[in-house]
This record gives structure tokens, C-alpha cells and sequence, in this order.
């Protein structure tokens, strides 16, 4: 039986101040390798198969399958399969796949029974919340219409546009003020273009989502960091968005949470600014640190961000000392923009649940998991443009994360009639209060019991 809700904070703060625990989800074990001083996707990867019982092969629930010749013919691209090989894909497998019929193609890859339990506290119950709305959404998709992701794309290709045009005219004029100008444009059209890419990024391989590594990140890597991370285990220790920030930022509440943290909304100003630039750069230190790392996730794609300087360059003329650092003021503004719509959209906020805080169960339903640990905002969603480029339509998002942005709304109506058949605790704010509510969870270090969700 889990403890009363009035013994949780007490219970719970004991938990985190003992190592390697879990605290929101104490039967589950701590993830391997989250505290190391290296905190990437390869890190994170070869953590979660420590803790998997996979036994370096594909896990779905308690069964093991070998993909390995499924791998390139896998209709979403075999890099999806080629990272998470030697873990439990059970998470990844419903939420990527809406199809009903997916299933039954795993029976012909089946080896044996798992054995040991599964390291997730997440269900699936055929009749529960997740898998009732999944049934739903399927029948609703055949009546949308079939070109409604045009908009989207005429979005992503204009801001690739945009940002080709005034980074050029930024490097090109002489005039000090309408330099400034641009270079505000074609920062503003990297932050925006690199979140209307992560629109693409969770689906199959296709060419626009190689258009995110503009900005000098890794389209591949965030596949790992906010794909099959972050959007699987939301606001847990397993999300690798939160613990990827930290010592510098901590969004989960603790009881010894330090003061640059808990002031998180000015620390931030000083760090985001150049996370663009650092993953790159640690990818790069990388094939020097790990001698397998070019093989197993180092890319070609990884230098298209190169590119833009070079575009610059030969298109304006400038010298290209001038070139440089213009170019370096638009990655890290870029940077910063982009991180700033990232953590004020949705999960950071004292209404989202956060590992520490207590759950309604110890095995949730994965899609009210997903419900709890978020806010969608009204001022967003609704708007093509706005949803695209500001992580709009969030819960509908998480829970159908291949789904085109522009299909969401459309799912809407039969997403609200099952979060009230199930009770689901489905919130919504504005973009105001959310930027309000971020400075707030930056400063919370009590954890909440129910009552208080």
C-alpha cells in the first residue's frame, strides 16, 4: 500500500536524500550512469540497457525480440531501432505506433520471455486511458484531410528561408543599426526554425529534419535527448532534458537545491545562450574520448550547421573575420531563444508533476502520466504557426508524437471526451503564466502530495 498523502513529503524528501533511489517511483532502480559528468545521448543509452534486462535485444513489455533484420526495413527509418537496441522499447513502440496491426508484426521477432521485471513504472492496460484514446485517434485520422501538413511545411521551409536571407543581409550592409536588425531576424528565424524542426524529427527519415542541425546540434541526438527520452518519461529521472542541465539548473524539486538553481530564471540567461555551440562541441571531444564514437554516432549531417557560415561568407562577401562573428551571434542568440520557448512551454510549472512529487499510483497509465506532467496553453494552440514554432499542442503532441503539428487540433474533441470518461487531470494556462509558473518551479523545493496536483 502506498504511504498516505500526508506522510508523502516526509517520505518522499527521505528518499532523495538517500543515493540511488528513486523517489516519486520507489520500486524502480536508479538510472545507471545519470549522475556521470558526462550527461549525453550515448551516455544516457548505454545507462538505460544497464537497467533494461533487454540482454542486447529490443524489450516490448516482458518479451525480447530480435529486430535485427527488421532494422532496415523498418518503414520509420533504421535509425530508430539502431539507437535503442539492448533496451526496453515498450514506450517508444505504443507511442510511435497508432496502427493497431503493429503489434502483431513483433510475433514474427519474438525470442523469449524477459527476465526480470521492467524498470518503467508505466502501463498500457488494453482498456485503459492511453490504449482506449490510441483505438480513438485511429478512426478519427481516416476522416482528416490529407493535406493539412502543407502548412506546416510551407512554415519550416519559410523560416529556412528567412534565415538564409538576413543572416547574409546581417554580414552585408555597413549600416550599424540595420546590421543589428537583421541579425535580431536571423536569430529569431534559427530559434523558430530549429523548434518547427523538432516537428519532423520524431518521424521517419525525411530531409527536413536535417534542417535542425542549422543551429549546430544534432538532429540525432535530440532523437535520443527529447524523443526517446524526454517525451517517454516526462518529468522523471529517466528524462534526460532535466538531468542534462544539471548541476547548473535542477527543474525536479529538492529539499538541497542550490541557490544559482533556485534562481534558475536568471542562471538560465547565461547558460542558454551557448548550448547550441557546446553540444557540438562535445560531440566533436567525443571521438577523441570514445574510440568507437564516430562509428556508432557520429554523422555527416552532424557539420550541415557549418554551412551557414559558408553560405554567409560567399553570398556577402564580407571578410570573413566579420563573417565568424556575426554567424556566433546569431548560434548563441539563436540558443537562447530556443532554450527560453523550450522551458517555458509546457513541463515547468508547480501544476506539472515532478519526480519527488507524489503520484496518483506507483504504475500509472502512461497517457495520464503524460497529462499530469504538463500544460497546454490556449493563447498557443489554435494557431498553426504559433503551435509549430512554439511547442503548441503539447499533451496531444506527447501522446502521438509522429503525428504532423498540423493534425492535432483536429484530435481535440475525442482527446477531451477521454480525459472525462477517465478523469484525467488535463490543465491549461497561458504563455504568461507559464513563464510565471517556470520562475516558480525554478524556487520549489517541497514536493507535493495529491491533494495538491
Amino acid at each position: 500500500m502506498p504511504p498516505q498523502a500526508s506522510d508523502w513529503t516526509t517520505l518522499a524528501q527521505k528518499r532523495a536524500d538517500e543515493k540511488k533511489t528513486h523517489v516519486s517511483f520507489p520500486q524502480l532502480k536508479y538510472p545507471s550512469l545519470r549522475d556521470e559528468w558526462i550527461r549525453d545521448p550515448i551516455n544516457w543509452l548505454q545507462g538505460k540497457a544497464m537497467d533494461d534486462g533487454a540482454e542486447g535485444l529490443w524489450r516490448v513489455n516482458d518479451k525480447l525480440y530480435d529486430l535485427s533484420d527488421f532494422v532496415k526495413k523498418h518503414p520509420g527509418g533504421e535509425e530508430w531501432l539502431e539507437l535503442t537496441k539492448g533496451t526496453d522499447i515498450t514506450e517508444a513502440f505504443e507511442a510511435h505506433h497508432i496502427n493497431p496491426a503493429t503489434e502483431k508484426l513483433l510475433d514474427k521477432y519474438y525470442i523469449r520471455d524477459a527476465s526480470s521485471p521492467r524498470n518503467s513504472p508505466f502501463t498500457f492496460e488494453e482498456d485503459g486511458f492511453y490504449r482506449t484514446l490510441k483505438r480513438a485517434v485511429y478512426e478519427d485520422l481516416k476522416k482528416i484531410p490529407k493535406d493539412v501538413s502543407k502548412t506546416s511545411n510551407m512554415i519550416t521551409d519559410g523560416l529556412f528561408l528567412s534565415l538564409l536571407c538576413t543572416s547574409v543581409f546581417a554580414c552585408w550592409t555597413e549600416n550599424y543599426y540595420l546590421a543589428n536588425i537583421w541579425y535580431l531576424l536571423a536569430s529569431v528565424s534559427l530559434a523558430l526554425l530549429t523548434v518547427a524542426c523538432h516537428n519532423y524529427i520524431h518521424r521517419k527519415t525525411n530531409w527536413r529534419m536535417y534542417l535542425f542541425n542549422m543551429s549546430m546540434w544534432s538532429y540525432r541526438d535530440f532523437r535520443v535527448s527529447h524523443v526517446i527520452s524526454h517525451h517517454l518519461y516526462t518529468n522523471t529521472l529517466m528524462d534526460l532534458e532535466i538531468s542534462s542541465l544539471e548541476p547548473f539548473l535542477f527543474f525536479n524539486p529538492r529539499k538541497d537545491k542550490p541557490l544559482h538553481a533556485r534562481l534558475g530564471f536568471i542562471t538560465e540567461l547565461f547558460l542558454f545562450p551557448f548550448i547550441f555551440l557546446l553540444s557540438f562541441t562535445k560531440r566533436f571531444l567525443s571521438l577523441f574520448l570514445r574510440r568507437d564514437f564516430f562509428r556508432r554516432h557520429y554523422r555527416w549531417h552532424d557539420a550541415i550547421g557549418l554551412l551557414l557560415p559558408v553560405w554567409m561568407c560567399l553570398i556577402s562577401g564580407s571578410p570573413v573575420l566579420h563573417v565568424v562573428y556575426t554567424w556566433l551571434y546569431i548560434n548563441c542568440t539563436g540558443s537562447l531563444l530556443f532554450y527560453l520557448i523550450g522551458v517555458n512551454a509546457a513541463h515547468h510549472h508547480p501544476d506539472a508533476i515532478k519526480d519527488g512529487d507524489q503520484p496518483k499510483s506507483e504504475t500509472p497509465d502512461w497517457g495520464l502520466h503524460q497529462v499530469e506532467a504538463l500544460l497546454d496553453r490556449k493563447d498557443i494552440n489554435g494557431n498553426t504557426f504559433a503551435v509549430m514554432t512554439f511547442f503548441g499542442e503539447h499533451t496531444l503532441h506527447h501522446m502521438f508524437p509522429t503525428l504532423d503539428h498540423g493534425i492535432l487540433k483536429y484530435l481535440k474533441p475525442i482527446f477531451l471526451e477521454h480525459c472525462e470518461k477517465y478523469q484525467a487531470n488535463y490543465k491549461v494556462s497561458t504563455q504568461f503564466q507559464m513563464v510565471i509558473g517556470q520562475i516558480r518551479e525554478n524556487l520549489r523545493t517541497e514536493f507535493k502530495s495529491i491533494e495538491a496536483l
